[in-house]
């Protein structure tokens, strides 16, 4: 993908902050994750949720340090998706890319669902009224300028980090005694009937997709790399801080909740309301005031998850209209305001929320549950694409003859095994998380929507890769146009893998998956180079970190 005038300009007009960008991007837990743990309770049993977010988490952190390496040499706008037509395949990439932009429209669609069910925890009143005022609030906070998203997740992210804090230590008090029944809680939760593993392994299954969508949004933060300040500072800064931030908010909040919170809590999750787990122990404290508080935390972290998903969206669409040579998309989602918003791509993203008007005719939890299903899958797609995107950047990279030493985000510990265990433990997940869809009875809904990615995504893949005529057979054999180290001009991220001078090994047919070759991909276009600004932004940091108040100042950045 071409890094053109539009792009450089996006960059200079959106980004003022490194500090808020970073946290507008993930600063907090991913978006509405506080809502989402109850139904993973329900269908799995505290173990099986316990061990799927940590397997998940995991799964979650590798990626997000294969994506980082990649981010921080290549901050382009489209991230993963530019990257997979990049390094993997043009075809692979534009499925990809549709495919996740439809994701970031969708999640918007199911926050405002879950928003709905959030509110039904104060009245019954029609909540859709007040999600149809959530929608123009977030779009019309995405249109006035990228300060304006990253100010109000800046705030949010504040907020739910101090609850997440607060919860921590509440459930650990209510645990040992402190609740409104003055009883001992310790581990009985896992030995009632039906846990620890509720549901057995379909159940257990189940819980990867929930956690799946609860993780959603984190592998986005190089969607905006390509507004970020100083992103060879501040995107490794970010990815490597993940670990912490997946052990506090969802590990430990996960062993809390499965610790005090029975698996067969009324209301935890059915077609018309969900309750959740946090507003739960926060209740069994004895506050009815202090689980409105958390309740009005979670609708806030919600909302917070659809801003971002918004912003995601709109961003991977504009992404598509600027790939070159071909567009991906119509040229007008290319158009930006004065300050740097593609307007009209965020228009074309909010507008598929309309879904979320569904929930008045088959209840809100139904609704949810099966876009939760969808928006889950369509995360590790972009998981599993961003590991081969990753595994064939790592082979390009070595097969041109470059130092390792030369990348600005080096993940030794990671090299060389990274990228094949997140393809095959996702593509793992994805085939068998559907298995209570089949067994013990057969479930056509719920099976489409735990599988329709994967039929779309070959279709578009296909379409393309016809439309294209990149399935031409190569009848004789093609002159290398490059060797290791030394790219010329005629060779980029779409270059197929078609004949390369080191013997036809019998196929006529190279170019027929449209894989591109990694001896020809152009390395050193869109390579990030350091500027002033970015000397002043680490100049700045070091005196902060160098400061009586250095650990504050530690403190603060290892929050935000």
């Amino acid at each position: 993908m071409e890094q053109n005038d539009a792009e450089v300009s996006l960059r200079k007009k959106s980004v003022r902050s490194p500090e808020q960008l970073d946290d507008a991007l993930h600063g907090p837990s991913p978006g509405g994750g506080l809502h989402r743990t109850g139904k993973s309770l329900a269908e799995g049993g505290p173990a099986s949720m316990l061990i799927c977010y940590a397997l998940v988490g995991f799964i979650v952190y590798l990626t997000l340090l294969l994506l980082g390496e990649m981010a921080t040499q290549y901050p382009v706008a489209g991230s993963f998706n530019a990257y997979a037509t990049r390094f993997f395949s043009p075809s692979y990439g534009f499925a990809l890319s549709w495919n996740y932009w439809f994701n970031d429209a969708v999640s918007v669609a199911s926050d405002l669902t879950a928003a709905q069910l959030i509110l039904q925890f104060w009245t019954p009143w029609n909540s859709w009224v007040i999600s149809v005022l959530f929608w123009v609030f977030l779009v019309s906070v995405n249109a006035i300028h990228v300060r304006a998203y990253g100010e109000l997740e800046y705030w949010l992210s504040f907020l739910k980090v101090a609850t997440i804090v607060i919860f921590v230590i509440l459930g650990i008090l209510v645990n040992v005694g402190v609740n409104h029944s003055h009883t001992y809680i310790g581990g009985q939760n896992w030995n009632i009937p039906g846990a620890p593993f509720v549901g057995g392994f379909a159940g257990f299954a189940n819980v990867f997709v929930t956690a799946s969508f609860a993780y959603g949004g984190t592998e986005s933060l190089g969607i905006t790399a390509g507004e970020t300040k100083n992103p060879s500072r501040n995107m490794p800064r970010v990815v490597k801080f993940v670990f912490w931030r997946i052990l506090l908010f969802y590990v430990l909040s996960i062993l809390l909740i499965g610790l005090n919170v029975p698996w067969d809590y009324p209301n935890l999750s059915n077609k018309t309301t969900t309750t959740s787990p946090f507003t739960i122990v926060f209740e069994m404290a004895g506050s009815t005031a202090a689980a409105s508080f958390m309740n009005t935390v979670i609708l806030t972290s919600v909302l917070s998850a659809g801003n971002h998903a918004l912003f995601a969206g709109t961003r991977v669409l504009y992404g598509l209209s600027v790939v070159t040579p071909h567009r991906h998309a119509p040229a007008i989602f290319s158009k930006t305001t004065r300050s740097g918003i593609p307007i009209y791509a965020l228009f074309a993203t909010s507008s598929i929320s309309i879904i979320c008007f569904a929930s008045s005719f088959i209840g809100s939890g139904q609704l949810w549950g099966w876009l939760q299903n969808i928006v889950g899958v369509s995360n590790q797609i972009a998981w599993l694409s961003i590991g081969l995107a990753s595994w064939r950047f790592r082979k390009a990279w070595v097969a041109q003859g470059r130092s390792v030493d030369e990348l600005k985000f080096y993940v030794r510990w990671t090299w060389p095994w990274g990228p094949y265990f997140v393809v095959i433990t996702v593509a793992f997940l994805i085939l068998v998380q559907g298995w209570s869809s089949i067994m013990p009875i057969f479930s056509p809904v719920n099976f489409v929507s735990y599988y329709v990615e994967i039929p779309v995504m070959i279709i578009m893949y296909t379409a393309y890769l016809f439309s294209t005529r990149t399935y031409t057979p190569i009848r004789e054999p093609v002159t290398p146009a490059t060797t290791p180290g030394n790219v010329t001009e005629s060779a980029d991220e779409s270059t197929p893998l078609i004949g390369t001078g080191i013997g036809d090994r019998g196929k006529k047919f190279r170019s027929a998956f449209d894989i591109v070759d990694i001896r020809a991909v152009d390395l050193y276009k869109d390579e990030y180079v350091e500027c002033d600004d970015d000397e002043a932004d680490d100049e700045e940091r070091e005196k902060r970190l160098d400061t009586r108040f250095r650990l504050l100042w530690r403190l603060y950045y290892l929050i935000a």
